[in-house]
């Protein structure tokens, strides 16, 4: 930082013509001046300037020196410019990372407006269910579906997401609808496969729990192919509720065991994550008020 302020000073003596006009123009003493440009020239190992009592000239080092520094100097001035463009306005490319099924059911439709409400925002919404890290791959928020947001990051509760059974008519009106869990295991299920979506489903009702290992040979790793599959009768399955809401809507999958909720790993919620610290850029605060709004 002391050779920037001593480069900084060196081309505003050189602008101005003399120490005494850059002191006046800075403000400071011109001794401040001269002490700077010599300190410079000492961290060189170059004359920069030629002094006499009327005038001041460059030597042939001095004039490539100063040279470079009004490019950095103009460097920096546009670093100043462009921090004050994106610090005042919404503005730039807003990198969004969202699970696949949760993006397509709940948030897509949600951010319709926002780039009609944001004109210089470049909304880049990406699909991966994988937990990306934000500042390897310069994704500025990610959706995360967990039981807690992770240390480190600021967090926006954007809903809870349940986990439900379910099953189509056809597959109940067939093979009949358990009563209790422990009859699951005489049914087809269907889990997600991954994580800790396993076959061992865990229940609470009222002040009584109890976990089920459940067989099936089908795992799906997306809840809204897993739903489709549930649909068309292939067992009973368990899916994010935001993956069931549709078919449960219009009749294609009915609810199994509503009266017991899966607990422990099956009571999640989503967040929208980022960066924690002092300095928001306005792209992220003007995408949180939007989906803030939107809830």
């Amino acid at each position: 930082m002391q050779l920037f302020n001593e480069m900084a000073a060196f081309a505003q003596v050189v602008r101005c013509g003399g120490f005494s006009q850059a002191a006046r123009a800075l403000g400071v003493e011109p001794s401040s001046m001269s002490r700077s440009v010599a300190r410079l020239e000492k961290s060189l190992g170059a004359r920069l300037l030629v002094r006499n009592s009327r005038a001041l000239a460059l030597t042939e080092m001095g004039s490539h020196i100063h040279a470079e520094c009004e490019k950095l100097l103009a460097a920096a001035r546009n670093v100043q410019d462009l921090a004050g463009h994106y610090g005042s306005s919404a503005a730039g490319l807003l990198k969004l990372s969202v699970p696949v099924a949760f993006g397509q059911v709940w948030l897509a439709p949600r951010l319709a407006g926002f780039i009609d409400a944001f004109p210089d925002v470049d909304l880049q919404l990406v699909f991966d269910d994988r937990p990306i890290d934000l500042i390897d791959e310069r994704v500025d928020v990610a959706v995360r579906i967990t039981t807690a947001p992770p240390p480190g990051f600021a967090a926006l509760r954007l809903c809870a997401v349940p986990y439900l059974l379910i099953a189509s008519p056809g597959y109940i009106e067939a093979h009949g609808a358990p009563q209790r869990p422990e009859e699951l295991t005489v049914h087809r299920c269907l889990h997600l496969g991954f994580g800790a979506f396993g076959p061992a489903w865990p229940f609470k009702r009222g002040d009584e729990t109890l976990a089920v290992t459940v067989s099936g040979r089908y795992s799906i790793g997306n809840s809204l192919a897993l739903a489709t599959a549930v649909a068309s009768g292939a067992g009973i399955g368990l899916v994010p509720g935001f993956s069931a809401a549709q078919g449960l809507a219009d009749g294609t999958l009915v609810p199994v065991l509503p009266e017991w909720q899966l607990v422990d790993t099956y009571q999640r919620s989503a967040y929208l994550i980022y960066a924690a610290g002092p300095h928001l850029a306005p792209k992220i605060r003007a995408l949180l008020d939007f989906i803030g709004a939107a809830l």
